[in-house]
């Protein structure tokens, strides 16, 4: 026989239908964006992972001065490897952008053909893919290259620069300053070695099971090529950002998308939760009828899960759907607008579907059923009697009579809907934590690319091959080197080491004998104080050395170490009178190009912002508009829940002859009360949490984004949040017009 009870599921339904259809599309949204963004980071995780033996991507490559002859190659190859030639031009276009160009590999680091072709002739380029797009480049456009005319003929994707990352260093890829290219044998010779590089590839006979192994056999190689020959650099795979960053990249939005979609399912849980306490509360007298007619606690229990299960179950459907088809497709869009990946097939994906379906479900049914057991506690004579209070009633506390009635009325229907406004108060400083990171993260790169400009050492600083001499007065010498920080929770980072001028004209510090200061970024980030001692360690070797901090220099931007230059020399054991680089506010031209190994300019320095408003900007919406959603959708169905429990008491104020507008005063007002207090107070510790946030997320990348307080997105937040309410109330408004005067007749004890 069929359970009577599911006849009520569709006049349920239809008194409720404007609650379920938001709930609906709410979870319906928040799983296809989430399934849509898993189904797309597996499909393409997996050609990313297929590409290494696909593709035959290196296991590491190491640069030499001078390019090497067949005996230097076999001693190199007598370490159990293959070595592979893949020398690259560097070189500027017309378009203010630098290019690496290589010849096309055909043994190494195969490169995948995206559209159109590979080059034929020698005055054709294949260049990446998404370096194209961001500098709005196409197949048959034509691109200047040290005064040589190239026109493209493809675009591709390498397979061992899928992040562009110019240098092993840099704190960030770079898509529209930095790209790569593929021309044949003759269009490279043309272009000519004044940029030359002479890079090599090598490939394990016997390849490294993991990357511990894999850094024991790429120290050993280091060791023996320090013998060798002279280093200009050297990179395992294992440790080269530009093949494994994409690949790290995309399993850390797995996770986030993931802890994203169960917070918010359950927010969800609690407000079905608390709807259906409601709901329980409303037919008491009916439930306690039904359990003295012999209906068990777990038939009823089951009958007040089903719609909360329901609903989220055909929401996870329809949400994998669309997440597999409209989303899936955005997401990859995502990815391709700042990786240079490779094409890849879309499947099925379990896991996102035990995330996204089987999870959600879970989270769901838990909360709703220990909320429904420990309702169900209570006998069918208190049900009957309408006590299903925890306790027993009390006498309401007495309010002090010099309060204006208005104002008393107010507080009563606070207290009385204390659970409700409590959740109410949660909900939007969850939601307000969603709007503020959506809002706080451009704003914290814009700050941050200010400060890099605001804080430059200078306009151009040089760093050489040599010792070089230049006749620009404006010059300044200073010693250049690098170590590693330790790691700390595995992340090792470059800091730069300055030995700088007496008396310098860019860094202000008046140093004395065995002084080292760091920068303020390097204190931030690493609490590092005065009279501290830091760790460093070479990076080729296990070297390390102590230095005792004795000051701080104002340089937020930069993980860096300052001394005076001739105590450098000493310390690293460098020729006396020795320097590698120049600080100067004009460009030095008397340089030759061939001795200068890198220029750092604005462009450079700030590539970090660039990439991230780029790639994350479009995500940063997302998540202010969801933030939006969460906040009305928390406020609409609890205010509404507010209203049906004070049904009766709005129906008898009526009767007493109170007007629309001043019972709009007492129930609307009082929940707006709430909602703007609890938005505009909760702003400050959101703003606090997101400090702490900002510091822990962005903390194992290179360099320090310190979190700044931009007063004009809390500003935002809170005008959009008070124009939400303001839409809301209109609503509540309209329900409270609608109660019938006859409510208070009924459910009278």
């Amino acid at each position: 026989m069929k359970n009577p009870l599911n006849k009520r599921f569709p006049r349920e339904i239809k008194s409720e239908l404007g609650k379920y259809i938001i709930l609906f599309i709410f979870i319906t949204a928040m799983i296809s964006v989430v399934s849509g963004f898993l189904v797309a980071s597996h499909s393409m995780q997996k050609a990313f992972d297929e590409s290494f033996e696909k593709y035959n991507i290196e296991d590491g490559n190491f640069e030499l001065t001078a390019k090497a002859d067949d005996v230097l190659i076999e001693k190199i190859e007598e370490e159990g490897l293959t070595v592979y030639e893949n020398f690259y031009l560097e070189e500027t276009t017309t378009i203010d952008t630098t290019l690496r160009i290589f010849i096309n590999r055909t043994d190494i680091n195969r490169v995948c053909l995206m559209s159109g072709e590979f080059p034929a002739d020698a005055n054709e380029i294949a260049i990446d893919r998404i370096h194209a797009i961001k500098n709005n480049l196409e197949i048959g456009d034509t691109i200047s290259v040290s005064g040589k005319e190239l026109k493209i003929c493809g675009l591709v994707a390498f397979t061992d620069y899928s992040a562009l990352f110019q240098s092993p260093t840099d704190t960030m890829f770079d898509t529209m300053k930095f790209g790569v290219g593929v021309v044949t044998q003759e269009g490279f010779e043309n272009i000519g070695d004044t940029h030359i590089h002479y890079c090599y590839s090598w490939e394990y006979d016997v390849a490294p099971a993991d990357d511990i192994e894999a850094k024991k056999m790429s120290e050993d190689l280091l060791e023996e090529l320090y013998k060798l020959a002279p280093l200009e650099g050297f990179i395992p795979a294992y440790n080269n950002q530009a093949i494994h960053f994409t690949g790290d990249d995309m399993g850390r939005d797995s996770v986030i998308f993931s802890v994203f979609l169960y917070l918010l399912i359950a927010i969800i849980a609690f407000i079905f939760a608390i709807t259906t306490s409601n709901t329980i509360a409303k037919e008491a007298t009916v439930i306690g009828t039904l359990r003295a007619s012999g209906y068990s606690k777990g038939e009823l229990i089951r009958h007040y899960l089903a719609m909360p299960m329901l609903v989220t179950f055909t929401a996870a459907i329809m949400g994998n759907i669309l997440g597999y088809t409209v989303i899936e497709d955005y997401a990859a869009d995502m990815y391709y607008n700042s990786y240079c990946l490779t094409t890849y097939e879309l499947l099925f994906n379990a896991d996102a579907f035990v995330k996204t379906t089987v999870i959600p479900l879970i989270i769901m049914f838990l909360i709703n059923f220990l909320i429904l057991v420990n309702k169900f506690k209570l006998s069918p004579l208190r049900f009957i009697r309408r006590d299903i209070g925890k306790k027993k009633k009390k006498k309401a506390f007495k309010l002090n009579t010099k309060i204006k009635i208005m104002k008393r009325f107010r507080l009563r229907i606070i207290f009385q809907n204390m659970p409700n406004y409590i959740t109410i108060i949660i909900g939007i400083f969850l939601a307000n934590i969603i709007m503020v990171f959506g809002t706080a993260f451009p704003a914290i790169l814009t700050n941050y690319g200010d400060d890099i400009i605001d804080n430059m050492i200078c306009k151009y600083q040089y760093i050489l091959k040599a010792p070089l001499e230049t006749e620009n007065e404006d010059a300044e010498t200073y010693t250049a080197y690098s170590l590693k920080t330790l790691e700390i929770r595995n992340f090792v980072e470059t800091v730069s080491i300055y030995g700088i001028e007496d008396d310098s004209q860019y860094i202000n510090i008046s140093f004395k004998e065995n002084d080292i200061y760091v920068s303020s970024a390097y204190s931030d980030k690493y609490d590092v104080a005065v009279g501290d001692t830091i760790t460093l360690k070479e990076e080729f070797s296990d070297k390390e050395y102590d230095f005792k901090v004795t000051g701080i220099y104002d340089y937020p931007t930069g993980i860096a170490i300052f001394m005076p230059q001739d105590e450098m020399g000493e310390y690293f054991d460098f020729e006396e009178g020795y320097f590698n680089g120049y600080f100067s506010n004009e460009e030095l031209t008397d340089l030759e190009e061939r001795t200068v190994a890198t220029v750092i300019t604005k462009d450079n320095l700030t590539k970090t912002t660039r990439q991230l408003m780029d790639s994350m900007g479009s995500m940063m919406d997302l998540f202010f508009a969801v933030g939006v959603m969460i906040f009305m959708l928390v406020i609409y169905l609890l205010s509404k829940i507010i209203i049906e429990k004070n049904s009766q008491s709005i129906s008898m104020i009526k009767i007493l002859g109170y007007t629309q507008k001043e019972i709009n005063k007492l129930y609307v007002i009082t929940t707006a009360i709430v909602v703007i207090a609890s938005l505009i107070l909760t702003i400050p510790l959101v703003d606090s949490i997101m400090a702490v946030l900002v510091e822990f997320m962005f903390f194992i990348y290179s360099g320090w984004l310190t979190y700044q307080t931009d007063v004009k997105s809390l500003v935002l937040i809170a005008i959009t949040g008070i124009i939400a309410y303001g839409i809301i109330a209109f609503l509540q408004m309209k329900q409270v017009k609608k109660i019938p005067l006859e409510d208070a007749l009924k459910n009278v004890e």
